[in-house]
């Protein structure tokens, strides 16, 4: 995996690595459960099928090797021999089997990475062959860590009870690079190095501890004076400022490239005006995105142009980007018949947003009052009274608009489906809650999720984005560039697509030790 810097020969072993998260992690379970939290954690006790680098491709991780056959059918993995869990016990190809129907039917993104799956085979202890009923082209990044964790089937099998009343959801066992010692719930946790971890010599580190911080003040003061040593989803454009003076810190934006942020205004369609295109292209036309990335982030952010990361192979640039144009805002109202009354607005719309991220979706929502008030649009901001308050609102299809955000994650098929399709219409958050339905899109889509050739189904992708920009059910303000601080100190840190949670067995101190 790519890191910042590459370090030394001979990695030293030894010391520390106390990492600090804004949220805390429910369990480390990550074949039930998405969450970046929750990824960071286990994907240092449990290992995937594979590794995915800087470049989306998949490198060998628990499996050695594997082969496609030629109709993309069928993906034969071949396992690492003599791999352990932390409680000794052999891992083999059922447990891989049981790990993956387990996020299959369990994971919040299990139908899209694994609905494809007919079944697999497990010939031998070290041989899983995966059967699928399509062409599945996702498949190598669903199966990689921290998306598939490999659970040992005598822990977290159906003879231990219901698997989300698992006791080892917490006390967790993998046959990752670390082992679970002590979990303080939302305070912090400790991982302790695996000596019998499948890469010889790996982890160098003696322990990798998390911890949940105070504020972002207090974070950076921990860092700054080495009582942490991490600190990664990093958003807000004015820490990353303060980070970045910070000179025993190196601060990076690499390691997020297989999650892809992006903060957007989504419309419910099902609303008189909001359903209107001309209403959302105005409003997409008024807003001034470089005002946000450059003025309001400090050009950390970066301009969205749809729901694909702009780190995708699948992104392009060519589609209608909304440039700034008051006049041709108020044009459209005008055509579409919405005349401006004796107090100058045309309508109200109401605007809520998504909480605890301020700097990316309150601040955007109140910079919107103002701005659309220039083309007639009168703004009810709806501040939620907290997260639950919000969630139920537009789960219930009962906004205007909201300020969301979203993670693409590596493949669209895990992240971007589920805002669009017309078959995830759902009272939920996270799905299709603008109500869209475009049949192109539905069949630009599934094409492109069984495609196997690159660049066909790229193709596909480009089409998609053209038609989501015209059609605007949702508009995509800023690509959020979260970033992370490391001690300079601590070497190899990973920046692949997942490096913000990905696994730390290569990280090492220079010195042996924490400074």
């Amino acid at each position: 995996m790519a890191a910042f810097n590459p370090g030394f020969a001979e990695p030293q072993r030894g010391g520390d690595l106390v990492h600090i998260y804004s949220q805390f992690p429910p369990h480390f379970n990550s074949g039930i459960k998405s969450g970046a939290t929750l990824y960071a954690g286990a994907s240092n006790i449990f290992v995937g099928l594979v590794e995915i680098n800087e470049n989306f491709e998949a490198e060998p991780y628990l499996a050695k090797s594997w082969e496609i056959s030629d109709d993309g059918l069928s993906y034969t993995f071949h396992l690492e021999e003599g791999t352990e869990f932390h409680d000794g016990t052999p891992v083999t190809s059922k447990d891989v089997a049981f790990s993956l129907f387990v996020s299959k039917e369990n994971h919040p993104f299990g139908p899209s990475m694994f609905g494809a799956v007919d079944r697999i085979d497990t010939p031998d202890d070290h041989t899983v062959v995966i059967r699928l009923k399509n062409p599945h082209p996702a498949l190598l990044y669903s199966v990689c860590i921290p998306l598939l964790p490999i659970l040992p089937e005598h822990v977290y099998g159906p003879d231990n009870g219901p698997i989300r009343d698992n006791p080892a959801n917490i006390q967790a066992i993998g046959s990752g690079p670390f082992k679970m010692v002590e979990y303080v719930p939302g305070k912090s946790y400790i991982l302790e190095r695996n000596e019998n971890f499948m890469r010889p010599g790996q982890p160098y580190l003696d322990r990798y501890i998390g911890i949940k911080n105070s504020s972002a003040s207090g974070s950076v003061i921990a860092l700054s004076q080495g009582q942490a040593h991490g600190w990664s989803f990093v958003g807000d454009p004015h820490t990353v400022d303060r980070l970045r003076k910070e000179e025993n810190l190196f601060v990076t934006s690499q390691g997020y490239q297989g999650i892809g942020e992006t903060a957007f205004i989504e419309f419910n369609l099902r609303k008189k005006y909001t359903g209107d295109p001309k209403v959302r292209q105005a409003i997409a036309y008024a807003i001034d995105d470089d005002f946000i990335t450059q003025k309001m982030h400090l050009g950390v952010t970066s301009k969205a142009t749809g729901p694909i990361h702009s780190s995708s192979p699948f992104y392009t640039a060519e589609v209608n980007q909304y440039a700034v144009d008051l006049e041709k805002a108020n044009q459209l109202l005008d055509e579409a018949g919405y005349a401006r009354q004796d107090n100058g607005m045309r309508f109200t719309l109401n605007l809520t947003y998504q909480p605890g991220v301020d700097w990316e979706q309150k601040n955007i929502a109140e910079y919107m009052k103002p701005q659309l008030k220039k083309i007639g649009i009168d703004i009810n901001l709806v501040p939620p009274a907290d997260f639950q308050d919000w969630y139920q609102q537009v789960a219930a299809w009962d906004h205007d608009m909201t300020a969301n955000n979203n993670f693409s994650w590596s493949d669209p098929v895990i992240g971007v489906y589920r805002m669009v399709m017309s078959t995830n219409i759902k009272n939920r958050v996270w799905t299709n809650t603008s109500g869209y339905i475009n049949m192109e899109v539905d069949r630009l889509l599934n094409a492109a999720a069984v495609e196997t050739d690159m660049q066909k189904r790229r193709d596909l992708y480009v089409e998609f984005q053209k038609i989501l920009a015209q059609d605007l059910p949702v508009y995509f303000t800023v690509q959020s560039n979260f970033h992370s601080a490391y001690n300079k100190e601590l070497m190899n840190t990973p920046t692949g697509i997942y490096g913000a949670i990905g696994a730390m067995h290569s990280v090492y101190w220079k010195n042996g030790k924490a400074p």
